[in-house]
C-alpha cells in the first residue's frame, strides 16, 4: 500500500512521520506530474485552505484529485483539509472539492488562541486526543454522512463513504489509532 500526502503547503511532514511508525510507503504530490504515480490513499494535511485551494489549481492538480475522491480514493483530511472537502463553508463563499456533503464554519473556535487540546469520544476507537488549530467544525450534515466525533456538541469527524473529514491534528499525537482506521479503508479499496 502506498499513501499520497499532499505537500504543497501545511503540516504535511508530520502526516509523513506517522505513516513511517506504521511502516506505510509514502509519496508526497507536490505537482501535476505526481498524480501519474500509483497510490492507493490520500492525506490532505492542515494548513491555509485558501492557499492550498490556489495552488492545487495553478499546479494543475484540482481536477484529477477531485476526480479520484469521487471515484472512490480513501481520503483523510485534516482541519483545512476538512474545509477542502466540504460542499459547503458556512462563513465563506469559496468552494473547493464540495465531494463531502456538510457544511463546515472556518476558524470556528477563533484565532490562534482559540487553540486547544482535548480528548473525546471517536466512533468506534473511544477515546483519543485531539488538538484544535483555528480549526472549523461541521456545522450541517447531509443524510449518508455518519458523525464520528463531537466537542462540546459540534461535530469535529465525520465519515461519507471513501472520505473521513476532522477538525483536529491526529499527527500531533502519539495515537496511530486514526491512521490504522482509515488505512484499513485504503487496502479494502
Amino acid at each position: 500500500m502506498t499513501a499520497a500526502v499532499l505537500a504543497v503547503q501545511g503540516a504535511f511532514a508530520e502526516h509523513e512521520q506517522k505513516l513511517d511508525e506504521l511502516g506505510i510507503n509514502h509519496i508526497e504530490l507536490r505537482e501535476r506530474a505526481d498524480l501519474d504515480r500509483d497510490f492507493d490513499a490520500l492525506i490532505l494535511p492542515g494548513g491555509e485552505s485558501t492557499v492550498q485551494g490556489k495552488l492545487l489549481r495553478e499546479l494543475g492538480m484540482f481536477d484529477a484529485l477531485k476526480d479520484r475522491i469521487q471515484h472512490g480514493l480513501p481520503v483523510l483530511a485534516t482541519c483545512a483539509g476538512m474545509i477542502l472537502l466540504a460542499e459547503s463553508i458556512e462563513n465563506d463563499d469559496r468552494q473547493y472539492f464540495a465531494t463531502l456533503p456538510v457544511t463546515v464554519r472556518r476558524n470556528a473556535y477563533g484565532r490562534q488562541l482559540g487553540s486547544f487540546f482535548t480528548e473525546a469520544e471517536y466512533d468506534g476507537l473511544g477515546k483519543v486526543p485531539q488538538t484544535y488549530i483555528r480549526a472549523p467544525f461541521v456545522t450541517n450534515v447531509s443524510d449518508g454522512v455518519e458523525v464520528l466525533s463531537e466537542v462540546d456538541g459540534h461535530i469535529t469527524a465525520v465519515r461519507y463513504k471513501n472520505q473521513t473529514a476532522l477538525a483536529f491534528h491526529p499527527e500531533l499525537s502519539g495515537d496511530l489509532r486514526i491512521y490504522r482506521d482509515f488505512l484499513r479503508q485504503g487496502q479494502d479499496s
